[in-house]
């Protein structure tokens, strides 16, 4: 739909008409084998080299990026569970990512690799290397599932020694992944969807997801959601009566104007609702957040409950959760609401939002037709740190996206 010169990118819930084909065991006899098969059926595969579940018993799924593509990679761990109950399957992830997957019901272990260890001096990083090495080794690792680039997953394959592994396919450096048994493909030409490109590692050794496998998964703990209910009762606020506004990004050429996110909030107050702003500690962010809130009118900042700087990710997520509706850029935040099933405003600039838009959820995405050259994956025009077609999104525009979105989810607002 185009208004205005403008591309919206209007998303709802995904809601199939039809579900997978009937699955099927693919042995036929009447022995232990076909007995195991029928007790975790799958789709047919085709593959001549599928890996046979029954006989895998430990899977490490490795994940080595930031918080928003941890928690993407959420649906492969309940599509490893559902296809094989009988599996336990443990993640490897960056320390400060872990809470992205803590509490997941279907993993069992989650070791963590802390990037501080580099800071400490090389007989500690050492020591803590090897004490996690020791660790994987003990697992006994069947399967392993490396979900990105970083060249450990390499050194993993050759020192865990897994009977399978299975990676994405690489075009260069190959001799450097030749360890691994399988390699799964991507699109060169169209976009996909992050959380379906770290599904295609288990279509390629023929676990394929079903529907509900897809949904994102984020388990706030009661300690979380004791807290942000309490934060709420204190300031007078209840479940779905606020707007979480999240506006801040680790990559600052990802967030929009100051002044437009301020005169945002200004018009969202204006219409009735509260809102509560969230942010990282971060210095830039910080002051990006000040800047927003010194040009928002005086009754704006008495609606606005900030308590940004002060949640662990695990509060985000149950405040979230909580919120009549997230409104935000592509950033970390913007996918934890989608896995709370939060109705999501999400501005896009240089990042593209058909890989990494809000993940069925209902949503809109607001990008710029005027700028041909999006999404670019640049930092900003001219790697400027400053992203045109993002700054350039009239707030009147937005604005209407928010109505809409509201509209849509069941609580439609005065215009203003």
């Amino acid at each position: 739909m185009v208004r205005g010169g403008r591309r919206i990118v209007p998303r709802g819930s995904v809601r199939p008409c039809t579900r997978p084909p009937a699955r099927v065991s693919a042995d036929k006899g009447g022995g232990p084998a076909s007995r195991r098969l029928l007790l975790f059926p799958a789709m047919p595969s085709y593959l001549p080299d599928a890996v046979p579940l029954p006989d895998i018993r430990r899977v490490l799924v490795t994940k080595l990026r930031h918080h928003g593509d941890v928690l993407l990679t959420s649906p492969v761990f309940a599509t490893l569970k559902r296809a094989a109950p009988h599996v336990e399957v443990d993640a490897l992830v960056y320390a400060e990512t872990a809470p992205m997957l803590e509490n997941h019901p279907s993993i069992a272990r989650i070791h963590t690799i802390d990037r501080a260890w580099k800071r400490r001096g090389m007989r500690t990083q050492l020591a803590a290397e090897l004490a996690l090495l020791r660790a994987l080794r003990n697992r006994r690792y069947d399967l392993l599932v490396h979900l990105t680039d970083h060249p450990r997953g390499a050194t993993l394959v050759r020192l865990l020694r897994p009977r399978f592994a299975v990676t994405g396919e690489r075009t260069r450096k190959r001799w450097l992944w030749r360890a691994f048994t399988h390699f799964y493909r991507l699109p060169k030409r169209t976009p996909r969807h992050a959380v379906e490109a770290n599904l295609d590692a288990l279509r390629r050794i023929g676990v394929y997801p079903e529907v509900d496998d897809k949904r994102l998964i984020l388990v706030p703990a009661a300690s979380a959601s004791a807290r942000i209910d309490a934060l709420l009762k204190e300031h007078g606020l209840e479940r779905g009566g606020f707007v979480h506004a999240h506006p801040g990004s680790r990559w600052m050429f990802k967030c929009w104007r100051a002044d437009s996110t301020a005169a945002l909030y200004d018009r969202i107050v204006a219409a009735g609702h509260a809102l509560v702003l969230t942010g990282a500690p971060e210095p830039r962010e910080r002051e990006h957040l000040a800047a927003i809130l010194a040009q928002t009118a005086p009754p704006t900042r008495e609606r606005i409950v900030d308590v940004s700087g002060s949640l662990s990710l695990q509060e985000l997520a149950a405040l979230a959760a909580r919120a009549r509706v997230f409104v935000g850029v592509d950033s970390a935040p913007m996918h934890i609401a989608a896995a709370m099933h939060t109705p999501t405003l999400a501005l896009f600039g240089p990042s593209g939002e058909h890989e990494w838009g809000p993940w069925m959820v209902p949503c809109r995405v607001v990008v710029s037709n005027a700028h041909p050259c999006r999404p670019c994956g640049i930092d900003g025009c001219g790697g400027g740190k400053v992203s045109e077609c993002l700054t350039s999104l009239p707030v009147a525009h937005v604005f209407m996206q928010f109505q809409q979105l509201l509209a849509e989810t069941g609580g439609a607002s005065s215009e203003v």
